[in-house]
């Protein structure tokens, strides 16, 4: 564990992050975690946990600069990226994580209480028939099927105020030209992330107030 320690100071320092003593141990706690629950549960193809570093909990990480205060609601968390990493991050926020696989769920519940994380919840409901008690102020998803899917799938979960960051690999053109009319790119941004090979960016969504179709 020493070595996947110095890995993720390392590669935190390269993204410009710097991991406080608590946030290091629930970050390595976090990558236990996956990987022993990994080979019952199936949660990621990725099965080298140094891989698993790099590809997730860096990955994950890198996106923090975009991630503003609030009230935030993972989509298809999956194993827990890039929430449980968020909720990590930012103990003052609270974070919703939402997926509709009951394993995955389980597995997200149980992070949550070995690492103590008070600002999360875990919500196991398919994205379509989930209902919130006020629009979130930032949905966040990684590598959940298209950008036009994403939005359409959680335009009632959010309002003109909330931000959509959506994590992809290639910049997606195609994607972003079949947005539906009533949301508009604000922002993107492609992502080095230490021990990735590959494009990432992530993009920055708002709707727009009067023009839904």
């Amino acid at each position: 564990m020493q070595d996947f320690e110095a890995q993720l100071v390392s590669g935190a320092s390269a993204l410009g992050i710097r991991l406080e003593p608590v946030q290091q141990k629930q970050l390595l706690d976090y990558l236990v975690l996956l990987n022993k629950w990994n080979k019952a549960y199936n949660l990621t193809a990725v099965r080298d946990p140094q891989e698993m570093l790099s590809r997730h909990l860096l990955d994950s990480l890198s996106i923090l600069p975009f991630v503003h205060a609030g009230n935030w609601l993972d989509v298809g968390s999956g194993g827990g990226m890039p929430g449980i990493i968020l909720a990590i991050m930012f103990p003052d926020s609270h974070f919703t994580l939402l997926d509709s696989n009951g394993k995955k769920t389980r597995f997200l519940t149980q992070v949550r209480l070995e690492l103590g994380l008070d600002n999360l919840a875990v919500v196991n409901a398919r994205v379509e028939a989930f209902r919130g008690e006020q629009p979130w102020d930032g949905i966040v998803s990684r590598a959940f099927s298209s950008l036009t899917d994403f939005v359409q799938l959680t335009r009632h979960l959010g309002n003109a105020r909330t931000r959509w960051l959506a994590m992809k690999g290639r910049y997606p053109d195609d994607e972003l030209e079949a947005l539906p009319v009533d949301f508009r790119l604000l922002e993107s941004h492609q992502l080095q992330v230490p021990g990735c090979t590959g494009s990432r960016h992530v993009l920055i969504l708002a709707q727009v107030e009067g023009n839904r179709p």
